[in-house]
C-alpha cells in the first residue's frame, strides 16, 4: 500500500481524500495556490506545498508544478480529485514516467473517454445507445449553424473536453447556435485549454441519470447503481439523489450493463461514471464518461456503504476488488444538495467574500434514524475566492425512504448557517418543499420551468405564515421583556411589555395576542389558530428551534432595530412587530421607492469584463448583447432589456468590477 498520497486538487474534494487516506494510515500532501494559503485542505494535510499564483492555469493545472511538489515530498501516489488535471491524460502519463501511481484509470481510457467525440464513437461500437449528432469537430460559427440546422433544433453545443457544465449551450435557432458556439468555445479554452466543439440533438423533457462504475486492474468491472442528477441550472448539477425515482429494475440493469460494457471496451479500472440522458419512455442515450470521481459520489456511498475513494486507492495499488456484482445492494435513499456561493435573488450570480458565519448541522445518525453528511473545504472566517468553483459544501442526507431523506435534508438546510456572502441555501430549501420535486417528477428543465422568473423566495402559505407571525411575536416579546429588566431606569418611565401585537409579514398583517403563564406562552392569531409556543431561543442566538401547532420549526433569526428577519423552508421574511397604535401610524407612512437604475447597465456580480459589444452613440435593441463578464470561470452575457441608445461606456475589457458597478448608461 502507498505511504504518501499527494492530492492534486483543493477545497472539499481534497479534504474528502485526506479523510479516507487518514483512515487507511496513509500520509497526505496538499498543494495550494496563493489564494489558498490558509485553506482548510492545507490545514488538514500532513504536508503542504505552494504551487503558484491564484489563477488555476498558473497553479493547479500546471503539470510541472505538481511534479515538483511530488519530488519535494516523496509522494508515491497522486489522487487528482475532480476538475483540474483529473481527466488530463498528459498528467497521468507524466506521473507514470515519474514512477508515481495515478489514483485513477489508465492513460488510454482517459484519452478515449475524455474526448466526447471519440467516446461516442467507442460507445456506439460497444453497443451503447447514443444521441444523434455531428461527431466531427466544428471550426466556425457558420459551420455550427449549418450543422445545427441539419440535425434539427433544439441542439446542444458542447466542448469536446468539457465538464461541470462549462462550454455547453442549448440553441433553439440559428442566432442562438451562432452565439452559443462562440461562448462555448471561449469557455472551453479558458477552462480546459481546448476549444474543440461538437453538436448533438437536445433531448426534450430529459432526465440526467448516471451509472457509477468501479473496476480493478484484474478485469473486474461493477456498476454501483445510478444517481439522478436532473435538478440542474445552466447545465450545472444542483441536487442529486440515489437511486433515481424514475428507473425500474429492468432499466437500471440495462443501463448498468451498458456502462460496464463501455468500461471494459476501453480497459477501464478505478471509479468512473457513465452519464446518460433518459427520456419519458425510459429510453436512454449515452452522454459521456467521466474518468474520475464525481462531485456527487457521496450519495452512492450512502446507499451502498462503499467508500469509493478507498476503493480507488486500493485499485491503484493493484489490489483486486473484494466485491462482486451480486454484493452490490442499494439500501434506503440519499440526497445531495450543493451549497454554492451564488445569490439566487440575483439570478444565481456568483458571490465572493468572507464567510463571517459558517455553522453546518451536526453530522452523523440523527434521533429519527436518518443520517447527515457534510463534505466541505471551508471554515468560518475563510474566504470564497473568485478564481475557483463557487461550491461551499455538499450537504447529504440518507433515509430509509425518499421522503424521509428529503425531509431530513429540508430540516438540515434550515439549520445550516452561512453569512457574509450570497448563497443558495434558501433555494435548496424551497426545492425540498416543492410538490413536483417531492413527487419525483423531474427533468433537467425543472428549475427553468418551476422558477421561470428566477427565485425571489417562498411566500409561506396561511398556516406557515401564522406560525411565523407567532414566532416573530414571541421573539419580540422576549427582546422587550429583557429590555424591561434593565436596571437604573427612571421609575415612572418603566417599559411595559404588552401582549397584543400586529405582525407585518411582507404586505400582510396578522394580529397576535400572547398569553403567559410562567414559562408557558400561548399565541392566538386573530381569526386563526391558538397555539402553544415553546422555544430554546434567547436574544443573541442566530438559530432558534420552535415547537408550535404540533410542528417543530428550525428558524434562522436576525434582529435589527426595525424588523426581525426569519428564514425557514425557503422563505426569507422581514417581520415587523408593532403595537396596534404604532401599526396604525405605520400604515400612514409613504412608501420609500428604490433608486431608479433603469437607464444603466450594472454589473450583476463581481467579475472581469471580457468584452464590450457596443460603443457610445449606438442604438441597441431588446435582447442585444451589450457586454460579457466572466466570474468563477463562467461567461455571463449581459443583454439589453429594451430598445435605447448608449450615452456612456464606463468600463473597458479587462476591468475588474464589483456588484452594481456601472458598465453602460443609456439615454
Amino acid at each position: 500500500m502507498f505511504k504518501k498520497i499527494l492530492i492534486a486538487n483543493r477545497g472539499e474534494i481534497a479534504c474528502r481524500v485526506i479523510r479516507t487516506a487518514r483512515k487507511m494510515g496513509i500520509a497526505t500532501v496538499a498543494v495550494y495556490s496563493d489564494a489558498d494559503a490558509n485553506a482548510l485542505h492545507v490545514r488538514e494535510a500532513d504536508e503542504a506545498v505552494h504551487i503558484g499564483p491564484a489563477p488555476s492555469n498558473q497553479s493547479y493545472i500546471v503539470i510541472d508544478n505538481i511534479l515538483e511538489a511530488i519530488r519535494k515530498t516523496g509522494a508515491d501516489a497522486v489522487h487528482p480529485g475532480y476538475g483540474f488535471l483529473s481527466e488530463n491524460p498528459a498528467f497521468a502519463a507524466a506521473l507514470e514516467k515519474e514512477g508515481v501511481a495515478f489514483v485513477g484509470p489508465p492513460v488510454k481510457a482517459i484519452e478515449a473517454m475524455g474526448d466526447k467525440i471519440t467516446s461516442k464513437k467507442l460507445a456506439a461500437e460497444a453497443g451503447v445507445s447514443t444521441v444523434p449528432g455531428h461527431m466531427g469537430l466544428i471550426e466556425t460559427a457558420d459551420e455550427a449553424v449549418r450543422i445545427a440546422s441539419e440535425i434539427g433544433y433544439p441542439v446542444m453545443i458542447k466542448a469536446s473536453a468539457g465538464g461541470g457544465g462549462k462550454g455547453m449551450r442549448i440553441a433553439w435557432n440559428d442566432s442562438e447556435a451562432r452565439e452559443g458556439f462562440q461562448s462555448s468555445r471561449n469557455e472551453a479554452k479558458a477552462s480546459f485549454g481546448d476549444d474543440r466543439i461538437f453538436i448533438e440533438k437536445f433531448v426534450t423533457q430529459p432526465r440526467h441519470i448516471e451509472i457509477q462504475v468501479l473496476g480493478d486492474q484484474h478485469g473486474t468491472v461493477l456498476y454501483l447503481g445510478e444517481r439522478e442528477c436532473s435538478i440542474q441550472r445552466r447545465n450545472q448539477k444542483v441536487i442529486e439523489e440515489a437511486p433515481s425515482p424514475f428507473l425500474d429494475e429492468a432499466t437500471r440493469k440495462a443501463m448498468g450493463e451498458q456502462a460496464v460494457a463501455l468500461a471494459k471496451a476501453v480497459g477501464y479500472f478505478s471509479a468512473g461514471t457513465v452519464e446518460f440522458i433518459v427520456d419519458g419512455d425510459r429510453n436512454f442515450y449515452f452522454l459521456e464518461m467521466n474518468t474520475r470521481l464525481q462531485v456527487e459520489h457521496p450519495v452512492t456511498e450512502l446507499v451502498t456503504g462503499i467508500d469509493l475513494v478507498e476503493q480507488m486507492i486500493r485499485v491503484a495499488a493493484g489490489e483486486k476488488l473484494s466485491l462482486s456484482q451480486a454484493d452490490i445492494e442499494l439500501t434506503g435513499w440519499a440526497i445531495e444538495s450543493r451549497l454554492y456561493a451564488e445569490d439566487p435573488y440575483r439570478n444565481f450570480l456568483p458571490s465572493i467574500g468572507r464567510l463571517t458565519r459558517y455553522r453546518p448541522p451536526e453530522e452523523g445518525r440523527q434521533e429519527n434514524g436518518t443520517i447527515l453528511r457534510n463534505d466541505t473545504g471551508v471554515f468560518e472566517g475563510g474566504e470564497i475566492s473568485m478564481y475557483y468553483d463557487p461550491m461551499i459544501a455538499k450537504l447529504c442526507s440518507w433515509g430509509e425512504t425518499r421522503l424521509s431523506a428529503i425531509d431530513a435534508m429540508g430540516e438540515a438546510l434550515d439549520r445550516f448557517e452561512v453569512e457574509g456572502i450570497g448563497h443558495n441555501l434558501s433555494f435548496l430549501s424551497a426545492v425540498m418543499q416543492h410538490p413536483r420535486f417531492r413527487s419525483g417528477n423531474l427533468t433537467t428543465g425543472f428549475i427553468a420551468e418551476e422558477f421561470p422568473e428566477g427565485f425571489s423566495g417562498v411566500e409561506p402559505e396561511t398556516q406557515a405564515a401564522d406560525r411565523l407571525a407567532a414566532i416573530a411575536a414571541a421573539i419580540h416579546h422576549q427582546v422587550q421583556s429583557r429590555a424591561a429588566k434593565i436596571s437604573g431606569t427612571i421609575g415612572n418611565h418603566r417599559r411595559i411589555v404588552g401582549k397584543d401585537w400586529v405582525v407585518q409579514l411582507g404586505k400582510t398583517e396578522r394580529r397576535v395576542s400572547l398569553d403567559l403563564d410562567g414559562d408557558n406562552m400561548m399565541a392566538q392569531i386573530e381569526g386563526g389558530e391558538r397555539m402553544a409556543v415553546e422555544t430554546d431561543w434567547l436574544p443573541g442566538r442566530r438559530l432558534g428551534t420552535f415547537r408550535l401547532g404540533g410542528a417543530i420549526l428550525a428558524v434562522k433569526i436576525d434582529l435589527s432595530p426595525s424588523a426581525i428577519r426569519l428564514r425557514w423552508h425557503g422563505a426569507d421574511i422581514f417581520a415587523k412587530v408593532r403595537s396596534p397604535r404604532v401599526a396604525a401610524l405605520a400604515r400612514l407612512m409613504p412608501e420609500k421607492l428604490p433608486p431608479d437604475t433603469s437607464k444603466m447597465l450594472l454589473c450583476p456580480m463581481p467579475g472581469v469584463v471580457t468584452s464590450i459589444s457596443v460603443a457610445e452613440g449606438d442604438e441597441v435593441e431588446a435582447g442585444q448583447a451589450l457586454a460579457t463578464v466572466e466570474a468563477m470561470k463562467m461567461e455571463n452575457i449581459l443583454r439589453a432589456e429594451r430598445k435605447g441608445r448608449v450615452t456612456k461606456v464606463a468600463v473597458k475589457a479587462g476591468d475588474s468590477l464589483a456588484v452594481d458597478e456601472v458598465i453602460l448608461e443609456f439615454e
